[in-house]
């Protein structure tokens, strides 16, 4: 089918590099002919209809800042079979050929329920943990990963001026990514992650206390937020070692900011990718970067995909905290 009008949204949580890849979107679809329409507040706004024609200028200025210009939330009734049959309505009430879903694997599987009802659909993986199970990188990854960085080296100083031990707590709620990265980054005593179980003793106490031994007098700890407790995991270290210790949580801290140049990068490369199936008609696919190259995958295909964490990378964080 030859496209003619499309459609684009932001889902789920917001992630720096959105509003690039939306600025892409838009120019590089106007430049392949398409009318693009910009879709408020992700599904909801598809829902209710709430959509403007987008143009050149609609998108000027916009590819320096974090968040995304249309929007984004969750919608309960879009989680409904009624709700997927309602909102392909409005696509075609808009005579949308296609929708772009900008977004992570929730809002990928939204987007999958809505071809399954004849909407066409194409999906760029956003989101600052990481963990899109398709592909080995998602826009906002980076930036997330300075701004945490940036945060744990101005609270180094003062546990270091203080003799203190650090906790931080980061996102990532089912996957390490920005954790483990960190950790690395950040010469952490100890990282907790979600895919591994920990034992408090040999995986925090024991660390801490070899590293105090050997003459350090300042400590990190980083715990991804899946793992929960975080002020007790804070105090159990303080009363276990004698260690003044701090509890730091981090929180959508992590979401904003201006984009690093390689989220923006990505995003406008991903965007760019995304029109050029649509011009080709290649539907119902997800965009994903493959050993550095850009790539698509059959939505069915990417939604079954299963991503694990690099246990290289875990050694080697262990390694270096010595």
């Amino acid at each position: 089918m030859a496209v003619k009008r499309i459609g684009v949204l932001t889902s789920g949580g917001d992630a720096p590099g959105m509003n690039a890849a939306i600025r892409a979107v838009v120019r590089s679809g106007i430049y392949r002919g398409f009318e693009v329409y910009g879709i408020r507040k992700g599904y909801e706004g598809l829902l209710a209809g709430d959509m403007f024609e987008m143009n050149l200028r609609s998108v000027s200025d916009i590819i320096s800042r974090g968040g995304t210009i249309l929007q984004t939330t969750r919608s309960k009734e879009f989680s409904t079979d009624e709700g997927v049959k309602r909102a392909a309505r409005m696509a075609n009430v808009f005579k949308l050929d296609a929708i772009v879903v900008i977004g992570g694997d929730g809002s990928f599987r939204g987007a999958r329920a809505l071809s399954k009802e004849g909407v066409n659909v194409i999906c760029i993986p956003a989101t600052i943990d990481n963990d899109v199970s398709s592909t080995e990188y998602t826009i906002g990854f980076d930036t997330a990963l300075n701004t945490v960085k940036d945060a744990i080296d101005r609270i180094k100083d003062t546990a270091y001026s203080h003799e203190r031990c650090s906790v931080i707590e980061v996102m990532g709620r089912e996957a390490g990514y920005i954790a483990l990265n960190c950790a690395i980054a950040d010469g952490a005593e100890a990282c907790i992650l979600p895919e591994k179980e920990f034992n408090i003793d040999t995986d925090i106490i024991k660390p801490i206390i070899g590293c105090r031994n050997r003459g350090k007098h300042h400590y990190v700890v980083i715990i991804a937020e899946g793992i929960g407790g975080t002020l007790d995991i804070a105090k159990q270290i303080k009363e276990i070692t004698g260690i003044t210790t701090t509890a730091t949580i981090l929180g959508h801290l992590q979401r904003g900011g201006s984009p690093t140049v390689r989220d923006r990068v990505a995003a406008s490369l991903m965007a760019v990718k995304a029109t050029e199936l649509l011009e080709q008609g290649e539907m119902n696919k997800v965009i994903a970067v493959k050993h550095d190259q850009y790539v698509a995958y059959d939505i069915d295909e990417a939604l079954n995909m299963v991503k694990y964490i690099d246990e290289s990378m875990i050694e080697t964080s262990k390694m270096l905290s010595l």
